[in-house]
């Protein structure tokens, strides 16, 4: 005789929440849109006026004042972003942008205090880890139902998963970045009276700043690989002539799209690992 074990309602159990969520926290969801969508189209409208040279000319200047030399980066920044505006992908290419820097800042602004909250309490760590792990595993394309579901379809959703998707990185980095600092060093500043506060920001903060470098590096990157499945609800640039190709069977401009998304990958990339050397 088989033993019939009941399912668990899982299913039907996420179903109520979204939709009482949906229906009852309008007011909690609907300002955070508005914030987010001014953010994001001020950002974006403000890359889009920037003339095509005039902007690859700042980057320019910013790669050489970071690296401190015309080397192979500045020339790859140079090339890669003419490549882009001759590809006619660069209004794609500022709207990502807006996006990612979005994602970014946010996930930077709230993940690096989780990460000392985390290094200074071992109950938090235990708290939030679970949760890490659970931002990180989740399949992407999860996170836009609920996105969808309570802030519509547009830029801000795919914000708001890209952030759920971007955020653990920078949170575990800064949180290991921390704990790593030595013991001896903590000691001596113990022996010398400095308060939590200046231990922080003098002896923890400028010991870890490599491996939060990391983390907000890694952050960058995960913001962009969100690009394309954020354009499935609506979040324009570079991922809409991706998915767009997809959908229409177009290998050419599927590979004149991706190339464009590689190129920016590799600017952020290597722009953030400069400034890490630099800093060091």
């Amino acid at each position: 005789m088989m033993i019939q074990i009941p399912q668990i309602p899982i299913v039907e159990f996420a179903d109520i929440i979204v939709a009482w969520l949906r229906s009852n926290a309008q007011w909690f969801f609907e300002p955070i849109k508005k914030f987010l969508d001014v953010i994001v189209s001020g950002l974006s409208e403000g890359l889009i006026a920037i003339p095509p040279f005039i902007f690859i000319l700042i980057m320019l200047l910013i790669t050489v004042y970071i690296t401190k030399k015309i080397g192979g980066l500045s020339i790859f920044v140079f090339l890669g972003l003419l490549l882009i505006h001759n590809l006619g992908y660069w209004e794609g290419t500022m709207l990502t942008l807006s996006l990612i820097l979005t994602a970014s800042m946010i996930s930077i602004i709230i993940g690096v205090p989780l990460g000392i909250w985390m290094s200074r309490s071992i109950v938090v760590q235990n708290v939030v880890t679970p949760i890490l792990d659970f931002m990180q595993t989740m399949p992407a394309f999860v996170y836009l139902i609920p996105a969808v579901s309570f802030f519509g379809i547009g830029m801000v959703p795919g914000v708001i998963a890209s952030v759920i998707f971007s955020m653990p990185p920078v949170v575990r980095l800064t949180n290991l970045g921390i704990r790593q600092v030595s013991t001896e060093l903590i000691e001596a500043a113990d022996a010398f009276g400095s308060t939590p506060k200046q231990k922080l920001f003098k002896v923890q903060l400028p010991m870890a700043k490599t491996t939060i470098m990391a983390g907000v590096n890694q952050t960058i990157m995960l913001a962009l690989s969100m690009v394309v499945i954020a354009s499935m609800i609506g979040a324009d640039g570079l991922g809409v002539e991706v998915f767009r190709a997809v959908t229409r069977n177009e290998a050419g401009q599927g590979f004149a799209s991706g190339l464009a998304i590689v190129i920016l990958a590799i600017i952020l990339d290597r722009i953030t690992q400069s400034l890490n050397i630099k800093r060091k």
